[in-house]
């Protein structure tokens, strides 16, 4: 059921990691999480990230931790969140960044699949959570899943930018080979490490090495919903 909802893009490159014994305890305790209380992201947008953004055309890989936990905010792409939620604070962050190297003015809205859109994956180490538990899902085997993402972006002959925020992120590192794809690292926008987040000038560093790549760079605004 759970390999049915993996977009088909994906499906030759990460089909035979669903089939895996762990897959299988992994969407029983989902299932069972979601029997007892809210899950986020909702079920059928647990693989919008690979859903919006096909493999072939994978051109940034932007790694997150897990969903949002609050009611409406998760839905699949990492530091994104629905139309008409509240922008949370690192995604605050990373708009402030944006607005001081890029001059794009902060939207109105926390909807990032016009990136996603772009070739820009937005993929999240855990792709489920439970309702107000942060990393609640961590260490269940969704790590096993993503890393596969991970590992199936570097292993392409077209090379990608990977960026990697803060020390969970850049744990991921041994995953890439570095020869053949670029690696912007950085402090995590948090409020924790946002400090070190500011000035780190990603969004010059990820165009400049897609553009080298011989891909279109990206286009970081993000339109105003009203």
């Amino acid at each position: 059921m759970v390999t049915d909802m993996l977009p088909e893009s994906w499906r030759g490159v990460l089909g035979e990691e669903l089939e895996k014994p762990y897959f299988k305890e992994l969407t029983d305790f989902v299932e069972q999480e979601r029997a007892n209380g809210p899950v986020y992201p909702p079920r059928e947008q647990v693989f919008a990230a690979l859903e919006a953004t096909p493999y072939d055309q994978v051109k940034v890989l932007i790694l997150g931790q897990d969903p949002y936990h609050g009611a409406g905010q998760g839905h699949g792409l990492c530091f994104s969140v629905q139309p008409g939620v509240k922008t949370p604070p690192s995604l605050r962050n990373i708009y402030k960044e944006m607005k001081e190297e890029l001059g794009h003015p902060v939207p109105d809205n926390g909807y990032l699949m016009p990136w996603a859109q772009q070739g820009v994956l937005l993929l999240n180490a855990v792709l489920t959570v439970r309702e107000a538990e942060a990393n609640s899902h961590k260490g269940k085997g969704w790590e096993k899943v993503t890393d596969a993402v991970i590992r199936a972006v570097a292993s392409r002959p077209d090379p990608a930018v990977f960026v990697l925020w803060g020390n969970y992120a850049k744990k991921k590192l041994p995953l890439i080979d570095e020869e053949r794809h670029v690696v912007v690292q950085g402090a995590h926008p948090s409020p924790l490490s946002a400090k070190k987040f500011f000035g780190s000038r990603p969004f010059t560093q990820i165009n400049a090495a897609v553009a080298a790549q011989g891909h279109t760079p990206i286009d970081w605004r993000i339109p105003d919903l009203g």
